[in-house]
């Protein structure tokens, strides 16, 4: 309660100095002044943040957050207990609000839309649907072709059981490799991976699974990567639009490129295995190939969504998708959401939760915002076609096998992190590309490294 006061109180005091008619009147006179590129993208950020903010009450603005810490702590209770009903009446409060401040900020349109352009400014919602639909036309055969015709992959990791303290010296050793600066930000624990900061302080989370541990080395290179771009923003500019992240989606491709790109390949366990061998001897006899083929398998029957795999994981988004759409838009009442939720993990995986804990109460992400989901999926997106950009510059399978990750970071800020928001996002992507954002390179790499995975026809 203590927190949520004093977070209520900072947001209604942000609030109120943002929408001062004084900034209105400011933006009004840098709209005819001649500025650089830089100061312009400033003013064009200050200013969709004063539009957007102009005409919500400040006590609304107070309202949310606090509620949304308040919702936080009921949705961790709700979800230990596995009681969706104890969430259920915190929930319906909050998305009350959230339309009522997305009728505020733009009265006619479609609150849903309104939410969307929180977490994906200047990357139009009909542009990342048609993303979807490439997607799930490209994914559902794919994953169907492997579960009738693919080979059965090994699964050396799993069938032991592993204590907590040595996954997370593990987890901190990974990070240590990679590079992480200690003096900048340190690794803890979490129910749900996060990570949190700006350019000086950005610190990450994990979690542990008691029979595999590259669920929480996976999560930790996932949660690394959202620490690299806050750690390679411009420190000149902390406090400004040029020393902030862009997007979900665009900090989003970040820790996927790590995670996937660098983590989820042959040559990062070719330099890895040994290590991890040190900390696990009863891997001794675990070949590179085996490990390589451990961390990529797809497992359809999995519930959860941070545990999933490269493919299946984005049909878990767009579950959330469908039903955040639709319970935003007031189409879904919110006590209908355990049983639509697992209808449609059935549809789409073949598989029903058994309990709200492992199904529609597994996400934190109610609890502080609505129509988000789809950064996760453009992140994914993004990262595959950094990876081919990037592989234009750097020969990044040898770098990575000779645990030089240095040049990797590196490229990612000069081509990503030193903007801030300098650009919209899809120029941003274009600037960093060279073209505009696709799902031919995910698509292309995962039909590539699948198919030959689990050797496919074709392949």
């Amino acid at each position: 309660p203590a927190r949520a006061g004093q977070l209520s109180t900072l947001s209604g005091l942000s609030h109120e100095l943002l929408v001062d008619d004084d900034v209105g009147a400011w933006l009004g006179e840098l709209e005819s002044a001649e500025l650089t590129d830089e100061q312009s993208a400033v003013v064009r950020e200050l200013r969709r943040q004063y539009d957007r903010a102009a005409d919500i009450p400040a006590e609304l603005v107070e309202r949310v957050a606090s509620h949304q810490v308040e919702t936080q702590q009921v949705w961790q209770e709700a979800k230990a207990e596995d009681d969706f009903a104890h969430f259920a009446p915190n929930l319906e409060e909050l998305i009350d609000l959230h339309r009522e401040r997305a009728a505020a900020i733009e009265p006619d349109a479609n609150p849903y839309r309104v939410l969307y352009e929180d977490r994906l400014p200047y990357l139009p919602l009909e542009a990342v649907e048609g993303i979807f639909d490439e997607l799930r036309e490209g994914l559902v055969p794919l994953i169907e072709e492997i579960k009738t015709d693919g080979r059965e992959l090994p699964s050396v990791f799993r069938g032991h059981t592993y204590d907590e303290d040595d996954q997370m010296a593990l987890s901190q050793e990974v990070v240590n490799l990679l590079g992480y600066p200690e003096e900048h930000g340190r690794l803890d624990t979490a129910p749900h991976p996060f990570m949190s900061g700006n350019q000086f302080d950005a610190r990450i989370t994990t979690r542990f699974r008691e029979h595999d541990p590259t669920d929480a080395l996976m999560a930790t290179i996932h949660e690394f990567g959202h620490a690299t771009y806050q750690l390679g923003l411009p420190k000149g500019e902390y406090g400004n639009p040029l020393g902030e992240s862009l997007s979900s989606g665009v900090h989003e491709s970040q820790s996927r490129f790590w995670e996937n790109h660098v983590g989820r390949t042959k040559p990062f366990w070719e330099f890895f295995l040994p290590t991890m061998k040190e900390h696990f001897p009863h891997l001794e006899d675990v070949t590179v190939d085996e490990a390589y083929a451990a961390v990529n398998q797809i497992y359809p029957e999995n519930l959860i969504r941070v545990e999933a795999d490269e493919l299946t994981y984005h049909l878990h988004i767009i579950l959330r998708c469908e039903i955040d759409r639709a319970f935003v838009e007031g189409d879904l009442d919110v006590s209908e959401i355990p049983r639509v939720w697992n209808e449609k993990m059935d549809d789409y995986l073949g598989v029903v939760p058994e309990t709200d804990t492992d199904g529609c109460l597994q996400d934190t992400h109610w609890s502080a915002s609505f129509a988000a989901f789809q950064g996760y999926t453009v992140g994914s997106v993004l990262a595959a076609q950094l990876d081919a950009a990037i592989r234009d510059d750097l020969d990044v399978d040898a770098l990575i096998r000779e645990g030089e990750f240095e040049p990797l970071w590196e490229w990612m800020t000069e081509h990503v992190h030193r903007y801030g928001q300098r650009y919209p996002t899809e120029e941003l992507i274009e600037v960093a590309t060279g073209e505009p954002l696709t799902a031919e390179y995910f698509l292309e790499y995962v039909e590539s490294k699948y198919g030959e995975l689990y050797e496919l026809d074709g392949y």
